[in-house]
Formats: structure tokens, C-alpha cells, sequence
């Protein structure tokens, strides 16, 4: 089994954390990982994106042309990665600011409310662990006791007791995540 992810959105979203706990889950469940993170300068509310490499065998190259799953949490990131993503694989992604939704057929598509999710649970900064939660779902590649063993190793240890939050914002986004169904244009006469 090879998982090849790519997890795209704005600085400040916890793009690259996401990534980072995904790759310390699959080091627990004694995965070969690969984690690369990309961002501008720009930092907080520039463009991020990190690929996360999960397999049962070596890692030939961090780098990828295509991916089996596409994370997409701004249009910016939509308008370039949609098109990365495999024939029969998967992009989820949050509508939340999303003008031009995914067209493509030859693909799954989900659509997971993170931002609004993680304001009703009273904590945006959980909105990645929504994320994270719908992508689980969909694709259980890592077991919930190795996610909560990778949450340990990525955060630091003063905010272990954030923990149980990020664990219902992931039960909360398994719970949300839902399938999209591209719609085709009406052609006006």
C-alpha cells in the first residue's frame, strides 16, 4: 500500500501540521513516510502545501507529479491541484471560500464544512483535525491509536492537553464529510 497526499490551503490553516501528523501516524504504524512541505514567504496567509508520502515499502522520491488523495482548503490551491489528482482517486476539500468548485469525473469528491465546523466547536484552530477527521474516513489508512501517537510527537508536549479536542474535531469531521456531486452547467438559449 502506497498513500500519496497532497494537502494544499493558506498559512495559518494548519496545512503543513496536518501533513506533519499524518507522516508522525504513519511512523507509528511503521510506515515508510515521506513529508515535504512547500510555502512562500509570506508564511501566515500565503500559499501552503505539503506531500505526505505513506508506504509499506521504500520511498523512492518525495517529489510527486500526481496523488492518489488532494486536500484543498483555498481556490488558489483548487486551481492548481485539482488537476494532480489520479484518475479514480480523491479530492476533498472545504467550501469555505471556494468559487470554483471541482469539475473533474474521473474522480471521488467530497466536501467537508471544516471552517464552520471547527467556529461551532468553538475553536478554529481545530479546523485541520475536522479536515483530517473527513479524510480518515474516507481513507482509513492509519488507525486512531497511532493518529493520537502522532498528535503527541507533532505537538508540543505543553499542549497535550488539547489532545481530546483534536480527537473529537476528528470524530466531528468523520461524522461531516460528505459526497459532491460536480454539477453541469445550464446552457442559457
Amino acid at each position: 500500500m502506497t498513500e500519496e497526499i497532497i494537502i494544499a490551503g493558506f498559512g495559518g490553516q494548519g496545512v503543513l501540521s496536518m501533513g506533519k501528523i499524518l507522516a508522525y501516524s504513519g511512523i507509528m504504524q511503521d510506515q515508510e513516510v515521506s513529508w515535504m512541505p512547500s510555502y512562500g514567504p509570506e508564511m501566515r496567509g500565503g500559499t501552503a502545501n505539503v506531500t505526505v508520502i505513506l508506504s509499506d515499502e521504500r520511498i523512492s522520491s518525495p517529489y510527486l507529479k500526481v496523488v492518489d488523495t488532494a486536500i484543498i482548503l483555498n481556490q488558489q490551491s483548487m486551481d492548481k491541484f485539482e488537476e494532480f489528482v489520479k484518475p479514480g482517486g480523491i479530492l476533498i476539500y472545504d467550501p469555505n471560500g471556494i468559487t470554483s468548485h471541482p469539475t473533474r469525473k474521473d474522480i471521488k469528491i467530497f466536501q467537508i464544512e471544516g471552517t464552520k465546523l471547527a467556529t461551532e466547536m468553538g475553536n478554529k484552530k481545530i479546523f485541520n483535525m475536522v479536515i483530517l477527521g473527513g479524510y480518515l474516513k474516507e481513507k482509513p489508512i492509519i488507525k486512531i491509536e497511532n493518529v493520537i501517537e502522532g498528535l503527541k510527537k507533532s505537538i508540543s508536549e505543553r499542549y497535550h492537553d488539547l489532545i481530546p479536542l483534536n480527537l473529537e474535531a476528528i470524530t466531528m469531521g468523520m461524522n461531516s464529510i460528505v459526497p459532491y456531486q460536480v454539477v453541469e452547467p445550464v446552457l442559457q438559449n
